[in-house]
């Protein structure tokens, strides 16, 4: 098996308490959408969608676009001027070290790695840098079960 085929079928070792991700989801507003789709049936697409109507700033990054959601979308995660606090990644397991060696470098405070995308040695190097990380986890599903806790009570 190649390094990309097993990666593909990856379970996480370690995840990230309800706790953490609801101060995550609390605490982080600035997020880029690596592999953010300019197509509405996306779940990347839909996922960015909501964030934005719940009062997060999203950042796209997709090299073959220019823009998305109304919002300048860069190449790379360096390329984005200014600070970035959540990376919410919607790319295959195998390119995920990348990214986070970019996070790394940028500053970033969270990896979010979407539903489906799980790579352990990049959540590993990830947290040795100190950022936290979520892995094969929808923000939008979480961030539903939060507010619906919320409102709860709970």
């Amino acid at each position: 098996m190649t390094e990309e085929e097993t990666m593909v079928c990856e379970i996480p070792l370690t995840q990230a308490t309800d706790e953490d991700i609801v101060d995550v989801l609390t605490r982080y507003k600035k997020v880029a959408v690596i592999g953010l789709s300019p197509k509405s049936e996306r779940a990347s697409h839909r996922v960015a969608k909501y964030l934005m109507d719940n009062d997060y700033d999203i950042i796209p990054v997709n090299p073959m676009q220019d823009e998305i959601l109304g919002k300048t979308s860069y190449a790379s995660l360096l390329d984005i001027p200014g600070e970035v606090e959540v990376v919410d990644i919607f790319r295959k397991p195998n390119v995920v070290m990348d990214i986070v060696e970019q996070a790394i470098k940028k500053g970033a405070k969270v990896i979010w790695m979407q539903e489906g995308i799980v790579n352990n040695a990049a959540a590993d190097r990830a947290r040795e840098a100190g950022l936290k990380v979520v892995m094969d986890k929808c923000m939008l599903k979480e961030h539903a079960v939060m507010v619906r806790a919320e409102k709860d009570g709970r």
